[in-house]
């Protein structure tokens, strides 16, 4: 699409993207206004991340990149320039995404936000009795830690029964731990260390040899002609595995750990994480400690009674924190909440909330769907955050399919007009009312709105919930109704997740498909991952006569330079991997002679290239078109076979488990909000495929804020009446209808104003 000529006055006033070419980017160029409220539009798969993320913000982080020393850079990530021909006009980009917060135990919703530094400070000014300056009130300082449990509330140990088989002896294989087998140099070790016969069961050692088994330091011992360093058991496998970071340890390492360690509460700080000096200065009779676990609206109440002029800015500025996060809908949380056990949606809001208190401005934020995780209450607190960091000077871009906030913006960019090869365009640039009358495929369906239910499916039974009173449920008592489509709301934190997740995946039958990540290395991608590849690699080895396993790029096949994954990893000493093309097989992962093997005219890797709708045309039966048809039944089509898995969003992760598990029958099926990523076109094709499901003899149970998917259930189940400690209690259950008509919670007002507009 053309863009207007804009004169030389005002071209400083817009980011002058010409010629993008990132993924499937059809040589786009477009003007983005600064200052404004860019929201970009269009079905998954058009572009609209490769354009705002992997262009606009990745030149943009590069470029400030390339403004430190040589010596800094040595540390940073090698980031290569987008395919662009040029980018003008950028300023900083600050990238507020819905990436956890990461696994480290000493982040918290406190520290993330600065909240807990400057209620560190308050106490230090304010507490009595004194304890010192405001490190004495931090736990990840010696100051103020617990040295105990050195500041993370909690101490680890290890189940010894985890580790030995009490029952027998070393040569029988007493050892249990991952590579201390019999024979192996660290069972070696224990057996010749000369402490203990090897032949004698270990519950009929002394409490010595007990002793030096488990928890002897290291120590030097004479073994023959050689000196060994021999530590306990329990030492040893602290060292090995209990330092290291989990998500880097193997499979089977990482499940032994699991299993063996335990975790309890400090007894010395009483999980508080602080020492005694820290604990016993007070402010209104409370310590830092019982202000940090107070929930986020409270706490803010609390402060505004504390009113000594000596801090009064502060506690304004530390109030205004913790009333943001109240608007955004995240009161429920406390500062001591672990920053790792945020959900990705709140993990965004968070850190959201941290960037309005900056004094920059002239800033680029980009936002990756903020209203994920929001019920339509809360969505028009983030609107309002969103138009607050654009007044205050920034220019703000969105990547959103929500008609509440695409109705907001002060400029669209549609991309489209499809997904994958048939997106990658620009279909409409300008303002809201522009985009209802543009007649694309996002114009279309911004005011589409879905009707309720004629008639309801009846139950064929029911599925009991007694008492569950996990986080802030009060002991909930509720039927989950079988062979229907139940819809579970209410307003973020209420309990959705803490009803569903802690009460129904023990159970038999329940196929919980979510959004976390899919195990897996970067070699994985759908088709090894749905078991497409399966059938794939046969029809190959059949048209060709030669072996199956050749056609696999995690077997014979495989090139061996990259050994198939396609790219090669280089270790640059301080400076993180570098990724570039292998240039033995250029990125087709597989030899040259098994690329010379075809079928119907294409080889493995042009066949693992396609999108899922080509690869129906070339698969038009068989096994293989069996699960296409399910991945584009989930409305997957536009994903390629060999793309990895770690590129998926959250969205399509659960979409993909959802084409693996939808051959089976009579389960109940739990989502957890799977319009997630869906384009407004998109979620009927969704609803159609949750009907299917029921109608197949499934129950669906549906943890979701869309009020498409909320009007066209069987029967709802919402909580509330609000988050936290206001939430936590079922405010109804019955169909949408009865909701509408007869209930006044907030999921009521918003779903009676949203089917009113259907009937206009």
């Amino acid at each position: 699409m053309q863009q207007p000529a804009r004169s030389a006055a005002d071209s400083h006033d817009v980011i002058e993207v010409r010629g993008a070419r990132g993924n499937n980017l059809a040589d786009v160029s477009v003007d983005i206004p600064k200052r404004r409220l860019t929201v970009f539009t269009g079905v998954s798969g058009s572009g609209k991340s490769s354009l705002v993320f992997g262009t606009i913000a990745a030149e943009s982080q590069r470029l400030i990149n390339e403004t430190y020393s040589a010596f800094l850079q040595s540390f940073m990530p090698n980031l290569s320039r987008p395919d662009v021909d040029s980018l003008r006009n950028l300023s900083a980009a600050i990238v507020v995404d819905q990436e956890r917060m990461g696994a480290n135990s000493r982040s918290t919703v406190g520290t993330a936000t600065d909240a807990y530094a400057m209620l560190r400070i308050v106490f230090s000014r304010l507490g009595e009795p004194y304890a010192g300056s405001a490190g004495a009130f931090s736990f990840n300082l010696a100051e103020g830690m617990c040295l105990t449990c050195e500041g993370l509330g909690r101490v680890s140990d290890l189940d010894v029964d985890e580790l030995v088989d009490r029952e027998r002896s070393l040569n029988d294989g007493a050892i249990m731990v991952p590579n201390f087998a019999v024979d192996s140099w660290y069972w070696q070790q224990f057996a010749h260390s000369g402490l203990f016969d090897p032949d004698v069961k270990l519950q009929d050692y002394t409490p010595q040899q007990w002793q030096d088994l488990l928890h002897k330091p290291a120590t030097k011992l004479k073994v023959g002609s050689s000196t060994i360093t021999y530590e306990g058991l329990v030492v040893k496998v602290r060292r090995l595995y209990l330092v290291k970071d989990r998500d880097s340890m193997q499979a089977h390492i990482r499940a032994f750990v699991d299993r063996a360690v335990t975790f309890a509460t400090c007894a010395d700080c009483g999980g508080t994480r602080l020492n005694q000096a820290a604990l016993a200065s007070r402010i209104a009779g409370r310590n830092i400690a019982e202000c940090a676990a107070m929930q986020i609206s409270d706490l803010a109440e609390f402060l505004r009674e504390v009113a000594d002029p000596e801090v009064a800015p502060l506690v304004g500025t530390l109030r205004e924190t913790l009333d943001s996060l109240v608007e955004i809908g995240l009161g429920y949380l406390s500062l001591d909440r672990e920053s790792a056990t945020l959900s990705g949606g709140e993990a965004q809001r968070v850190k959201m909330v941290r960037h309005l208190g900056s004094s920059l401005s002239d800033v680029t934020y980009v936002f990756d769907e903020p209203t994920v995780g929001l019920h339509p209450h809360d969505i028009a607190r983030m609107n309002d955050l969103l138009l607050r960091l654009r007044d205050k000077g920034n220019t703000v871009l969105v990547v959103e399919h929500k008609p509440e906030t695409i109705a907001i913006a002060d400029h669209v960019v549609d991309l489209g007009p499809g997904a994958g090869p048939d997106g990658g365009r620009i279909c409409y640039t300008g303002d809201v009312a522009g985009l209802r009358r543009s007649g694309t495929r996002t114009g279309r369906h911004l005011d589409h709105r879905v009707t309720l239910r004629e008639t309801v499916r009846r139950p064929t039974g029911q599925l009991p919930i007694r008492g569950a009173d996990l986080h802030n449920l009060r002991g909930v008592d509720v039927d989950i109704p079988l062979g229907v489509l139940t819809v579970v709301t209410g307003v973020a934190g209420s309990g959705k997740s803490s009803l569903i997740h802690g009460s129904l995946p023990r159970r038999r039958g329940v196929v919980v498909v979510d959004q976390s990540a899919i195990r897996g290395s970067r070699r994985s991608n759908p088709a090894t991952y749905t078991g497409l590849l399966d059938p794939i690699r046969t029809a190959f080895a059949r048209a060709n006569g030669v072996k199956a396993a050749l056609f696999s790029a995690n077997s014979e096949g495989a090139c061996p330079t990259c050994k198939g994954i396609g790219l090669v990893y280089t270790d640059l000493a301080m400076m993180a991997a570098v990724a570039s093309v292998c240039e033995q097989c250029e990125g087709r992962r597989f030899t040259a002679k098994v690329l010379t093997y075809r079928l119907r005219g294409k080889n493995i890797s042009e066949v693992l290239a396609m999108s899922v709708v080509e690869a129906r045309d070339f698969f038009p039966s068989g096994p293989a078109r069996v699960i296409l048809d399910r991945l584009t039944d989930v409305g997957l089509g536009y994903l390629s076979l060999g793309q990895p898995l770690t590129t998926l969003s959250g969205g399509e992760r659960q979409r993909l488990k959802l084409a693996i598990h939808m051959a089976e029958r009579g389960s109940t099926y739990v989502l957890d909000e799977p319009t997630t990523g869906l384009h407004l076109a998109d979620v009927d094709q969704l609803l159609a495929l949750l009907d299917r499901l029921v109608d197949a003899g499934n129950t669906v149970v549906v943890i979701e804020h869309h009020q498409a998917v909320m009007a066209h259930a069987d029967w709802m189940i919402d909580l509330g009446p609000g988050a936290g400690h206001d939430g936590g209690r079922v405010v109804f259950t019955g169909t949408p209808a009865g909701l509408v008509a007869d209930s006044d919670t907030l999921t009521a007002r918003h779903l009676r104003e949203y089917v009113g507009h259907s009937r206009q």
